[in-house]
């Protein structure tokens, strides 16, 4: 053994006898279901107290990966520099380090090469999957499925704790109403309820029943707070809403993270009420740890604390330092704001060192609820990596989650399903071939080429004769012409006489995500014009849609017979398309966002308000009404919805009523119906919405058979944030809407007195 080595050994024994004594007789390696969270706390303020301040600002600074960790140290000056301080222990936590190698030579270097041996976090954006790639969460959020959501984070998690990764930058669980926005894709739509179970389902998922599970990672709620409402749907835009929307829109799926147990939180890029977010005391302190008690940490968006400085919000570096950490950012990602400023504002004065305690004692609990001080390597078995990572379980899991995330848009005259054999069938579209495109934006870690392309699907999966082209060209910058139209007539050609054209048309995979805001949601590029030159000689057109947002469909609609909304599937991608439009699978999605008709009506979405003049809220040029509804979805089978009932006429505070309804598949086929509740407070303290979803279930019939739906309703499902700024119910009538979609079939009402 090295002497180096036996150094670090002794150290290490100092400060773990020292927690020992603190928190005896219990053992140090105590699984964390059987260690009470007051005696993680002492084995916390213990380490606290061998700590220096730098070592504990070190704990607040987070790097990217900077360098191939098993290869030599890096002699250019920034990397050299990031180097010293991870083996000075002026580093806690890195991100975009993955594979147990990797993993493990960076670990290696904060266990056995720093003072006091403390273990790093490793995050990673693991947003819809590691390696094994599952639906975008936009997509995913259609299927209205929790426990399928819940299962697909917990697949995620364990491919990238498989991987060495033990943090996730997910879910994210911002609301947005604006489709431009190109992070629509990464969240779960445009409802508040949906929103927040699925904030909720995600979080379970990722984190399981205990973060010392070595399947599990820690997870983060982002963006807080009022992101996806960024001003003309343009990424890092200026932010400004009021507060009932604030409070009823924006932070239900936060409140939901919070009571599932997430462990962390990151704050966000815009500003809100003049004040970014990450500088923005009322979000982080005020509201988060005191009002809502959250106990976990809060770190920075990608470099958004020394950002502060553009947004006109802090003069320089230090001074976007030191409002970051007065307003309870606990830790800076890549901006090096507080390794190079924070010692000094401590000295000066400025900060008190017991903000500086609260923020590492916050990052190392959670070291010590994931296990790492027992087990810096738990994350780094070779052996596991190789079991766990890419296995035909994971891509089954995946396949059936890909399966129910597609919504089937249109259908007329039953055009779908096709016909196993006997077809001659156009497949249309670059799309269709592609196989990178697929697995969406944010699939870091999947290899490139790996989806199952639309055309491998189909013809693995029938004895269909199908004749493929790419049609036209889709370039990712949308404004760079195309003006080969070659393709087009190819296209054409091989479209005529055929029995059925599946065209494939949408979005390329980078067309949406973070900083890809579009200002028109047509199909990108020149795909509506070979759309529309094909349909010229062959109407019997299947148009599958892959794509990351909704998109404006106006002629589709009107002209296509059968509309596919397959999103951006992952891996499994083509195996799913083949399996919905041949029919050995029922699509049972339900759309997360409305669909608008024009980019003019944009922001559009169904819990709207009524205003003082409702009957004259309309466009000169355009109907206020969505292309599609938002939980619009069909099936093979129809439902029907009959014998709305409630238990009684009225109740209050200490009581509930029941609301049942009868729903019947009258159709052909078994089939699943995603039940929907909606309730409208008629009168109250604030304006509230036309209709809001508060309950929904996926029911499963076969065909020719009913099923009583029932849901119950208390003073709890009529809270919303009143005009005396409390949670609270409030007396009066409430009108009840059930139905397949936002477009309700039946109502009632009752009376809630207080």
């Amino acid at each position: 053994m090295s002497q180096t080595r036996k150094n670090i050994l002794f150290g290490l024994s100092v400060a773990f006898l020292i927690l020992l004594l603190l928190v005896a007789p219990e053992s140090y390696g105590q699984k964390k279901e059987n260690t009470p969270v007051s005696k993680i706390t002492a084995k916390v303020d213990s380490l606290l107290t061998l700590m220096t301040l730098e070592e504990k600002i070190g704990q607040m600074n987070q790097y990217n990966g900077f360098w191939n960790a098993t290869g030599p140290v890096p002699k250019n000056k920034n990397s050299a520099e990031k180097y010293r301080d991870l083996e000075t222990g002026l580093v806690g936590s890195m991100l975009n380090v993955r594979g147990v190698a990797q993993v493990k030579a960076i670990q290696k270097i904060a266990v056995e090469k720093t003072r006091l041996g403390i273990p790093l976090l490793i995050g990673f954006d693991l947003i819809h999957g590691y390696k094994t790639i599952s639906p975008i969460p936009l997509a995913e959020s259609a299927s209205w499925d929790l426990e399928a959501i819940e299962k697909s984070a917990a697949l995620a998690a364990l491919e990238a704790s498989a991987a060495g990764i033990n943090w996730t930058f997910a879910p994210m669980v911002d609301i947005s109403r604006d489709p431009r926005w190109g992070r629509v894709m990464e969240g779960a739509g445009e409802d508040p309820y949906l929103g927040s179970r699925i904030a909720e389902a995600r979080v379970i998922g990722f984190q399981g029943e205990s973060l010392s599970d070595v399947h599990t990672i820690a997870a983060c709620a982002k963006h807080f707070a009022g992101y996806s409402f960024a001003e003309a749907g343009k990424d890092y835009n200026t932010v400004d809403v009021g507060t009932s929307t604030l409070y009823n829109t924006i932070f239900p799926p936060f409140i939901a993270a919070k009571n599932a147990g997430v462990k962390t939180f990151m704050n966000a890029f815009n500003e809100l009420n003049g004040i970014p977010s990450t500088g923005n005391s009322f979000l982080q302190r005020t509201l988060l740890k005191d009002r809502w008690g959250f106990e976990g940490f809060v770190v920075s968006d990608w470099l958004s604390i020394t950002e502060m400085v553009s947004h006109g919000y802090a003069k320089n570096d230090k001074e976007a330092a030191l409002k970051a950490l007065l307003a309870g950012s606990d830790m800076d990602m890549e901006s090096h704001a507080y390794r190079n400023h924070l010692a000094a504002l401590v000295k000066e004065g400025k900060i008190e060192e017991r903000l500086i305690d609260d923020a590492a004692r916050r990052i190392l609990r959670l070291k010590f609820e994931l296990g790492l001080f027992e087990d810096p390597y738990k994350y780094c078995d070779v052996e596991r990596e190789k079991a766990v990572i890419g296995t035909q379980q994971n891509n089954e899991r995946v396949l059936d989650m890909a399966k129910k995330s597609i919504v089937l848009l249109k259908n007329k005259k039953k055009i779908l399903p096709l016909d196993k054999e006997g077809l001659n069938i156009a497949l249309i579209g670059v799309l269709a071939a592609d196989k990178t495109s697929p697995l969406g934006n944010w699939c870091i870690a999947a290899e490139e080429q790996s989806a199952v392309s639309v055309m491998e699907g189909l013809e693995k999966y029938t004895k269909n004769k199908i004749t493929y082209s790419p049609g036209v060209a889709l370039d990712l910058d949308e404004n760079k012409a195309d003006t080969d139209r070659l393709g087009i007539q190819n296209a054409v050609q091989m479209a005529k006489g055929k029995d059925i054209v599946v065209l494939v048309l949408g979005e390329h995979g980078l067309h949406s995500g973070e900083d890809k805001s579009r200002a028109t949601l047509d199909l990108p590029g020149r795909q509506q014009e070979l759309l529309e030159a094909v349909y010229k000689v062959n109407q019997n057109i299947v148009l599958v849609l892959l794509n990351g947002r909704p998109l404006a469909l106006n002629w589709a609609e009107k002209k296509i017979p059968a509309i596919v909304e397959a999103w951006h599937l992952g891996t499994q991608s083509g195996n799913a398309i083949a399996q919905v439009l041949y029919g050995d699978y029922n699509p049972s999605g339900k759309l997360p966002m409305t669909f608008p008709k024009s980019v003019g009506q944009i922001p559009i979405y169904y819990n709207y308000k009524n205003t003082g003049r409702a009957w004259s809220q309309k466009y000169t040029d355009e109907s206020n009404d969505p292309l599609y509804v938002f939980g619009h979805g069909l099936s093979y089978t129809n439902f029907s919805y009959s014998a709305l009932e409630l238990t009684a006429p009225e109740f209050d505070s200490k009581g509930s009523i029941e609301v049942s309804f009868v729903i019947k598949n009258t159709g052909n086929y078994t089939g699943k119906e995603v039940a929907q509740l909606y309730l409208r407070d008629l009168v109250a303290s604030v304006t509230r919405p036309v209709k809001e979803l508060k309950g929904f279930e996926l029911v499963s019939l076969q065909p020719g058979e009913s099923k009583k739906v029932r849901f119950v309703i208390d003073s709890k499902t009529l809270e919303f944030y009143s005009a005396r700024e409390n949670w609270e119910s409030e007396a009066g009538t409430f009108k009840v809407f059930v139905g397949g979609s936002s477009k309700t079939q039946l109502e009632t009402e009752f009376l809630f007195n207080k």
